[in-house]
């Protein structure tokens, strides 16, 4: 059975649980032979009298559960426990296992971020023998180029930087795993369990918002790594894709229909010269790829614009957001670092609002180009950095950046946006990859910042004091100006003079969309399944892992039915 809703005080312990599991369900000591809790949260609406939240799955004694449900049938929050097993499914019979890699080409996988790791990882599982390949380098490398660069130690690496290399842009950030998804098949939870098995916290099971942290998601990656290469795939790094190849002759058969694909992949190139035979190829390239982006354009793979969002990071001390969200339980061990998240209509019918906020955290730069300056934030598991940071943007529609294409209907105008304000950062941080910086009382004033105040800006490489009224466009700005000031109503103290400001903040999403069918396909070449953040379809590291998973799945029915079995072997192994 499964008990939720379940609330105590924050000083409780293992036996104070147990005992308000009896009080609630009246019920004596020996009633129930064990529990475990399967998810907690703060419930924090009553500033002062924060309590925690659980839900547990309960073991009982022979034959009470038929009375507890007819005990509590009008309760809600009593009923039999789910079951949120992940199924695979398929398993490729294991002739074809082996023929894959030989005379059969197998699953190519571009990108080695979280969608590209689940969807390569679910196809090992399932037999398939995926090849990865990823652009940037392995994550002990990486993390090298990248720490070395903010350090002022290295010089930018356009191919190994917060963007490209194993874990993709998310192994520098503060490891967010949730998402509002809807996920009956329950691969959110297949998600969490690989990454507990691949070297993550255990409480990230349980956490009502649970993450991992930056230098934690170094390990995961290696283990996700691991278990697919000892399940029969394949990962190469620094090899990046300079062509997709298609054949416009193996196009849908007559009688299909206008709608059907007028193209099939049949490889990829890489960029030293290397051709790989493939028929089914996973594009998991993240929000970043953007010269992947313009090489699918020009072989006229379908592509559409789509919004996005852009703006600043500000920074606060941490613990003025901590007695804003717990008041006097500020402090409590159990409590860590508290987060928000905030949202303004503006009068000019923006929408600003608070993202990828992070927790006792950094600023860093994350651009994956020359001559750019971009930002973000990340955060250890511990969250014990002095302030807390979040971008604060404005949304961005297609009609906004129409006028930075190539002609109307350009589908990397969003890019070419992007590529503007991120070089205007640039000039404005001196062009050294300094970020340009002003504090938030001189920017609703309208001044330069001439001296910091009371906070200390985190981002490295480095902060220049500006003005950022030209970072942005003027809209960005004017919906900016209107909503920091309205924040302090949700959090006192948020429009502090002192607060930090640091630009651009231009990569929260892609600004493209590659459309694709209901098997997963591009809607135009068959053969490809654009997956992920890059492609438009996901919003996060759990998001984006969950999407890899599903594009897999399409890729195993594609080849189960092309395959549908050998001689001796049915659909699932051995007849």
């Amino acid at each position: 059975m499964r008990l939720t809703e379940l609330k105590l005080p924050l000083d409780h312990d293992e036996a104070d649980l147990a005992a308000a599991i009896l009080k609630r369900l009246r019920l004596p000591a020996d009633a129930i032979r064990g529990h475990q809790v399967v998810k907690r949260s703060i419930d924090a609406r009553k500033s002062g009298q924060i309590q925690l939240t659980y839900s547990v799955d309960l073991e009982l004694a022979p034959g009470l559960e038929a009375k507890l449900l007819q005990r509590f049938r009008s309760d809600s929050h009593l009923a039999v426990s789910p079951d949120t097993r992940y199924e695979a499914p398929w398993q490729a019979p294991p002739r074809l296992s082996q023929r894959l890699g030989q005379d059969l080409p197998r699953p190519v996988v571009i990108g080695a971020g979280p969608c590209g790791y689940f969807a390569a990882l679910l196809l090992a599982q399932m037999g398939l023998k995926p090849l990865l390949l990823e652009r940037g380098k392995a994550i002990k490398e990486r993390s090298a180029d990248t720490f070395g660069f903010w350090k002022g130690r290295s010089p930018f690496n356009p191919e190994s930087n917060a963007q490209f290399g194993e874990g993709g842009a998310g192994t520098f950030s503060d490891g967010k795993l949730y998402s509002q998804v809807r996920d009956p098949g329950h691969r959110g939870r297949k998600v969490l369990e690989e990454l507990v098995a691949a070297g993550a916290n255990p409480e990230i099971l349980v956490l009502h918002r649970p993450h991992i942290g930056t230098y934690k998601l170094a390990t995961v990656v290696r283990g996700l790594r691991a278990q697919i290469e000892a399940l029969g795939g394949e990962i190469r790094f620094e090899s990046r894709v300079e062509r997709l190849e298609v054949d416009a002759s193996r196009a849908a058969a007559p009688g299909e229909g206008p709608e059907a694909p007028q193209q099939h992949v049949t490889g990829v190139t890489l960029a030293d010269g290397t051709r790989i035979a493939a028929e089914q190829v996973v594009l998991a390239v993240g929000h970043s790829a953007r010269d992947t982006f313009a090489m699918l354009h020009v072989q006229a793979v379908a592509m559409e614009l789509k919004p996005f969002s852009v703006g600043l990071r500000i920074e606060h001390p941490q613990a003025l957001i901590d007695q804003a969200r717990w008041g006097a339980c500020a402090g409590h061990p159990r409590l860590g670092s508290a987060e928000y998240k905030l949202v303004h209509h503006a009068s000019n019918g923006r929408c600003a609002y608070s993202f990828c906020m992070c927790p006792g955290g950094l600023v860093v730069g994350a651009t994956s180009e020359a001559g750019r300056v971009v930002t973000n934030g990340m955060s250890q598991h511990s969250r014990n950095e002095r302030n807390a940071n979040s971008a604060i943007v404005v949304t961005i529609e297609p009609a906004d950046v129409e006028p930075y294409g190539d002609g109307p209907g350009d589908p990397l105008a969003g890019i070419a946006f992007q590529r503007h304000w991120e070089a205007k950062a640039f000039a404005l941080g001196g062009e050294s990859y300094a970020a340009p910086g002003q504090r938030l009382g001189d920017f609703l004033g309208r001044r330069s910042s001439e001296a910091l105040g009371s906070v200390t800006p985190s981002y490295e490489p480095g902060v220049r004091l500006a003005d950022l009224e030209t970072a942005l466009p003027p809209f960005v700005i004017e919906a900016l100006r209107e909503a920091l000031p309205a924040f302090n109503r949700t959090i006192p103290g948020y429009a502090m003079a002192d607060a930090m400001l640091t630009g651009v903040e231009t990569r929260t999403s892609s600004p493209l969309r590659l459309p694709r069918n209901g098997e997963f396909e591009s809607v135009n070449t068959k053969g490809l399944y654009p997956a992920g953040e890059g492609a438009g379809y996901a919003g996060g590291i759990l998001s984006a892992a969950i999407d890899g998973i599903r594009v897999a799945e399409a890729v195993a029915l594609t080849l189960r039915l092309q395959h549908p079995g050998e001689p001796g072997e049915s659909a699932c192994g051995p007849a």
